[in-house]
């Protein structure tokens, strides 16, 4: 495993029990400027984990607890007119960080749900004719607890193509539950992280080494049939949509970087393929039957495309 990416496994790590492949995957996202929607029950961590990332960074952390009375400007900002210098003045609103944890996002109402669209795709705002650019990096990670439905706001498609992964923790083991135990026995876990283990400029920069990746022409032409085999299948009522084909590429790349690989395998492509396009399928009364959940069924797409031979 790359050394930087190790150490910031690490430092997350003294906070989240057991949880290894979520983080590696929390931070492929932020190495592809993607965004998470973590989707679990209440209490399991959700909130520790992004906080042990910003803390281990060093970066900006916001956390807004959406609920339906919250407003737009919450997220945005607004302007205001300073009666000293009687100019309009920009009063930052959540998304001015470099780590916004977006806690139940399905409780806020569909204007602040869309009032986060464009900060997450343009990595900018724009209020009353003013474009202001957000921090990098930019990485929002979005929880909702997938049981209780009463009082919330389902999230449109449209939004949920916006998020790079979508993630969820699960309930720990016996064994990891006695070890969490025993971290919060004396203090917050959050507090065994005293130092940044690297600096955002250093995240900026690993975010390029991701972009020099390269990807052979049969791992692309994996990556498009795999997403082309979700499109007018009797299974779907949405397929995946080429913003999605983009993710898993990306997906794919930041494995093999965080393996220290300058090349794509097709083993990247199916180790990432569930998180990334899993929430971005909507299964028919046909495919939900046969398969149950949109993870099941891009298992079974994997499982029917032909995997290609490549060699670095």
């Amino acid at each position: 495993m790359n050394n930087r990416i190790s150490k910031l496994a690490e430092s997350i790590g003294q906070v989240i029990v057991g949880k290894d492949d979520t983080i590696l995957r929390l931070i492929a996202a932020l190495l592809c400027e993607g965004h998470v929607l973590l989707e679990d029950v209440p209490g399991v961590g959700k909130t520790q984990l992004i906080t042990a990332l910003s803390r281990s960074i060093g970066g900006k952390f916001n956390r807004i607890q959406l609920t339906p009375d919250v407003m737009p400007s919450d997220i945005v900002g607004f302007t205001m007119l300073d009666s000293k210098s009687g100019d309009f003045i920009y009063r930052e609103g959540a998304v001015i960080c470099n780590f916004l944890l977006a806690d139940e996002i399905n409780r806020a109402s569909p204007k602040v749900q869309s009032a986060l669209l464009e900060a997450m795709e343009e990595r900018q705002i724009s209020l009353d004719g003013t474009t202001h650019q957000l921090p990098k990096p930019f990485l929002v990670m979005a929880t909702q607890n997938p049981v209780e439905t009463y009082g919330t706001f389902h999230l449109p498609e449209a939004q949920m193509d916006r998020f790079f992964m979508k993630l969820s923790m699960g309930y720990p083991s016996v064994e990891e539950e006695i070890k969490i135990l025993e971290r919060t026995e004396l203090h917050n876990p959050i507090r065994n992280i005293q130092e940044p283990v690297m600096h955002v400029d250093d995240v900026v920069a690993m975010q390029e080494e991701v972009r020099r990746v390269r990807v052979s022409d049969e791992v692309k032409q994996y990556v498009v049939n795999i997403v082309d085999s979700t499109r007018g299948d009797r299974n779907t009522t949405l397929g995946i949509s080429p913003r999605g084909s983009i993710a898993l590429y990306k997906a794919a790349k930041a494995f093999a970087y965080i393996n220290e690989r300058e090349y794509v395998t097709p083993d990247d492509v199916k180790n990432t393929a569930v998180s990334v396009l899993s929430h971005r399928i909507i299964l028919s009364p046909q495919g939900k039957s046969q398969f149950g959940t949109p993870e099941e069924y891009v298992k079974h797409v994997l499982a029917s495309c032909a995997v290609p031979s490549v060699v670095g």
